[in-house]
């Protein structure tokens, strides 16, 4: 049975975003422990020119519900991006996770040869489903997973790659 964007993308995000869920937990839970002020954490960046563990979070759930709702050619949900507290972090996984738990995988059937257009500022990106899914938001969604775990565990968060990877 070949591979279908269902099982390539949308069966796949809930997990790491529970993995996700979990290291920021463990976050939580160190900086009391240590008694760091959150924040320090949240807005912990690896260099000056990158964004703060917030952002990469932000960015990971927007890259799965965009690919959620381009592949099943619904409306993207906004999240306005105001998060400052774990918290608040785990309820905007959590409210990403229900959203890709709506699409259906019959509404991403196809999706492989659909025409995905991405604009940004200064450039236009086109793809096809399949080239969108492989070549723009597998690849985002992972480098913004393993950019907030780096930041943690640059931070001291005693987490290794089976926290990355999820318990199968």
């Amino acid at each position: 049975m070949p591979l279908s964007m269902y099982d390539a993308s949308l069966a796949q995000f809930p997990r790491m975003l529970g993995n996700l869920s979990a290291i920021l937990h463990k976050a939580e839970a160190y900086a009391a422990e240590r008694k760091i002020e959150p924040s320090v954490l949240l807005n912990a960046r690896l260099a000056p020119d990158m964004l703060p563990l917030i952002s990469q979070v932000q960015i990971a759930s927007d890259s799965v519900k965009g690919c959620a709702a381009r592949l099943a050619g619904i409306d993207i949900p906004s999240y306005p991006d105001s998060e400052s507290s774990f918290a608040e972090l785990q309820a905007r996984i959590a409210k990403t996770q229900a959203f890709i738990g709506s699409v259906a995988a019959a509404q991403l059937e196809g999706s492989e040869g659909k025409s995905i257009t991405l604009n940004f500022p200064s450039m236009e990106l086109q793809f096809t489903g399949q080239e969108y899914l492989l070549h723009f938001v597998l690849p985002n969604f992972y480098f913004h997973l393993t950019t907030a775990y780096a930041i943690l565990r640059h931070n001291g968060l005693d987490i290794g790659k089976m926290d990355f990877l999820g318990r199968p």
